[in-house]
């Protein structure tokens, strides 16, 4: 792991520092910061994915009851 340091106003250290034997705020803030990163990243995976659907063209009409007609008739 390496070491990240994190400016606060003065008086959140204090507070931070009474709390902390409530609290691991190190463990507190890499886990807030791992989740943010995948949700974040769960987002720009979204929007590529729906950019790709975007682009497609689609399907003509009435491709889909054709499909389920010929499923159907092929059983």
């Amino acid at each position: 792991m390496s070491v990240v340091t994190l400016k606060v106003p003065v008086e959140v250290k204090e507070k931070m520092r009474k709390l902390r034997d409530r609290v691991n705020w190190s463990r507190e803030l890499r886990e807030y910061i791992i989740k943010r990163i995948r949700e974040i990243e769960a987002e720009e995976a979204l929007k590529e994915a729906t950019r790709m659907i975007e682009k497609t063209r689609g399907v003509p009409e009435g491709f889909s009851a054709e499909s389920v007609r010929e499923d159907r008739d092929s059983h």
